[in-house]
């Protein structure tokens, strides 16, 4: 048994049930049952009570964890085993020192400042600024490595086009129906460092997003997706700037059981719920 196992609970001090599933497995579309009725006060304490255990066992793990992120390993990326608690852990340090035209800028010259600048431009290359052709260039101009912007831009240019914009329920030009609010937004799930050396990093950021239009009678809902971003960074007059990028889709996880929200939840939450800051 190993020193993990004795710290979740292992040794049988504290045992948990979990209400069964009626499905075969955890990924039927058996739905969770209602409480039951023959449950007694007492089993809801303790199955209450063995959960907070196992929650506060968790994050002293997490912390322990945190303390040994510079030992010099591989940060949890190898061996066929799930993350340790190092490479989820927060660093501790500083993730920026400034921002340009709201993106956050001034990364350290680590591991951990490329992938803190990774997701932070995963946000920016996924956010609806970029449907506008004038603050997509003020977004590049902050994000990528000077030599890389022209080329860039120029191929958005064409991408950005009226048969795009029809796709997604803009007007021909880019710009928002009347009586609809245009969403698109990413949120990066993590990130991982592919190659690292000599002034250039190679990051990957697994991210989410929402695209649509939410609104009345909206023919394009906003939709969510789970895709992968490739960035090359450059240590560029002291930063990380993107030198190029590509996208691919996945990892999807399965469906969940959720209801669906209304136009009018989606374009509140959009409204109510600002961005992060994310950093490694």
């Amino acid at each position: 048994m190993s020193d993990d196992d004795d710290l979740f609970g292992g040794t049988g001090e504290t045992r948990t049930r979990l209400p069964e599933r009626d499905g075969a497995d955890g990924y039927g579309p058996a739905r969770r049952s209602g409480r039951s009725a023959g449950r007694s006060p007492s089993r809801s304490v303790v199955t209450v009570v063995g959960v907070v255990v196992l929650l506060i066992a968790a994050i002293a793990f997490a912390n322990r964890g945190g303390s040994s992120s510079d030992d010099g390993g591989d940060g949890g990326r190898g061996g066929g085993k799930g993350p340790e608690a190092a490479s989820t852990a927060a660093s501790g340090e500083k993730p920026v020192s400034g921002g340009t035209g709201g993106i956050p800028s001034g990364y350290s010259e680590s591991e951990q400042g490329a992938q803190s600048a990774a997701a932070n431009y995963a946000v920016a290359l996924g956010s609806a600024e970029m449907f506008d052709k004038s603050k997509r260039v003020g977004i590049l101009k902050a994000i990528m490595a000077p030599g890389s912007v022209d080329g860039f831009a120029a191929d958005l240019d064409k991408a950005y086009n009226p048969a795009f914009f029809k796709n997604v329920g803009l007007n021909p030009d880019g710009t928002t129906p009347s009586g609809f609010q245009f969403v698109s937004r990413t949120s990066p799930i993590g990130t991982k460092v592919v190659e690292f050396g000599d002034g250039r990093a190679t990051v990957e950021a697994w991210c989410g997003g929402l695209l649509g239009l939410a609104g009345e009678q909206s023919t394009k809902p906003v939709t969510s997706s789970w895709f992968t971003i490739t960035m090359k960074l450059r240590w560029t007059d002291g930063d990380w700037k993107i030198t190029t990028h590509s996208q691919k889709e996945g990892p999807a996880p399965v469906p969940g059981d959720d209801r669906a929200s209304s136009s009018d939840e989606i374009a509140e939450a959009v409204e109510g719920y600002g961005g992060f800051t994310y950093a490694r």
